[in-house]
């Protein structure tokens, strides 16, 4: 009895206790809001780009792209586990708006909408065509124009201090020019005479927010047909630059990809000895975290950094746990002694410190979990009486691409702040402990002792 009224004895009767509870406290708190936070801005990040390309992606770096893709995409569309597939031109040119001097450097995609709102979430993206993405390319105002559609930072339009976009109720007329260098399979420019780029007026009909910033700022979206003529892959043997595929369900991303990798390897092989054969050696078949990677990588090491800085914190939890059961130990004299002059044994005495500890840091970490959860439930109400009143947030909405601040609590990864709290008080309390349970009762009951 006495292993557990001891130690609630000491928890309760000695002030400097409440110093390491409101450090451990203090520590989870700062851990759970901030490893919330941050693990949903990653998440969040990802899912915006496993919305963008899908599952699985066939593709070439290569600006010429590789041919025989529509072979490829017959056998796909036979598969059980393929849900959809759909074929990418992807390249660069210069986007000019007569009248404005406005040129800007972009990235081109063509696609055909209706596949490729199948295969990823691209139709999520559209405001004025979000119900009918097959239309995408037809401006409402006109439908025989040549449509576009852009990514949102690109339309010179303000946006409000929430991040909400203002939108007509029509999409604006707005001419555009298109000007591409086309081209051939081998690489070469496609047009050896004075005339060397492709030029093609299109006009504004909707535009796509991906939440992804460098998407949004610098992609123009065409139609499959007209991208492949801009950029010379057109012809008698059309060429793509990538392969979009979404897998169906009950199939996991690994099954999947492994599949149409095997498939991949097969078809380029009995293409061995075609004309264009050598295009396929460069085509790579990626899962989307892999093709995705240059983007997510850096998101998941400030992830990192993170979680080292809360090592650091974390070490100062069980310095500051040592220094309290240090100051508590050498003020118990007296009750080591009387344990140890009535045969209790050192681990006896190292288990009654210890099981203080973890009351220590089960306490603590339960205050610090609490109050953790109930500030990520109201972070969002919080910030927004602070815009009301104060003009204040934490990210400017004009600025980043972050809606509402993540603040989804995963239970497994607060269980395991927890759990980590209660063994850093218990590392913290293990060496005095320890030095405790050694003192011999002949020297701590010594009348100057007392």
């Amino acid at each position: 009895m006495y292993k557990l009224i001891l130690p609630t004895r000491y928890f309760l009767k000695r002030r400097i206790t409440y110093l390491a509870v409101v450090a451990v406290a203090l520590c989870v708190f700062i851990v759970v809001v901030v490893m919330t936070v941050m693990n949903g801005l990653v998440s969040e990040f990802k899912g915006k780009n496993h919305d963008f390309v899908g599952d699985c992606i066939v593709s070439t770096e290569s600006l010429v792209g590789f041919a025989y893709y529509e072979d490829f995409l017959k056998q796909l569309e036979k598969q059980e586990f393929v849900q959809a597939a759909t074929p990418v031109v992807k390249g660069f040119g210069l986007l000019t708006q007569p009248g404005t001097g406005r040129n800007i450097g972009v990235e081109i995609m063509g696609i055909e909408p209706a596949g490729f709102c199948e295969a990823t979430k691209f139709a999520q993206t559209l405001y004025y065509h979000k119900e009918n993405p097959s239309d995408a390319f037809t401006p409402t105002y006109n439908p025989t124009l040549a449509g576009c559609v852009v990514g949102i930072d690109m339309i010179s339009r303000s946006r409000d201090r929430s991040g909400k976009y203002y939108h007509s109720s029509e999409p604006m007329r707005i001419e555009l020019m298109v000007t591409c260098f086309p081209l051939t399979a081998k690489g070469a420019l496609a047009k050896a005479a004075t005339d060397l780029v492709n030029s093609k007026t299109i006009y504004y009909s909707d535009d796509s927010h991906t939440g992804l910033v460098k998407v949004d700022a610098r992609m123009v979206y065409l139609p499959f047909e007209l991208a492949g003529e801009l950029f010379g892959m057109a012809g008698a043997t059309p060429r793509a630059s990538a392969i979009h595929i979404k897998f169906a369900d009950g199939t996991s991303l690994k099954t999947g990809v492994g599949r149409v990798a095997k498939m991949w390897k097969v078809f380029a092989a009995a293409r061995a000895n075609q004309k264009y054969a050598n295009l396929l050696k460069n085509v790579t078949v990626q899962s989307w975290p892999d093709y995705r990677r240059s983007s997510i990588a850096p998101m998941e090491k400030e992830q990192m950094m993170l979680i080292l800085l809360f090592g650091m914190l974390g070490i100062i939890t069980v310095f500051i746990i040592f220094v309290v059961f240090y100051m508590i130990i050498s003020h118990k004299t007296k009750d080591i002694g009387t344990l140890k002059s009535v045969g209790v044994s050192r681990a006896v005495i190292v288990q009654l410190f210890l099981t203080f500890a973890a009351l220590v840091g089960l306490v603590g970490a339960g205050i610090g979990a609490g109050a953790g959860c109930g500030f990520l439930v109201k972070i969002n109400d919080m910030e927004d009486w602070l815009f009301e009143r104060f003009g204040w947030q934490l990210w400017d909405r004009t600025v980043y691409a972050i809606g509402e601040i993540p603040n989804d609590i995963k239970w497994e990864v607060l269980a395991v702040i927890m759990a980590t709290a209660v063994l850093a008080a218990l590392a913290g309390a293990f060496l005095p402990s320890v030095r405790a349970s050694g003192q011999r009762p002949v020297e701590v009951l010594q009348v100057n002792q007392l």
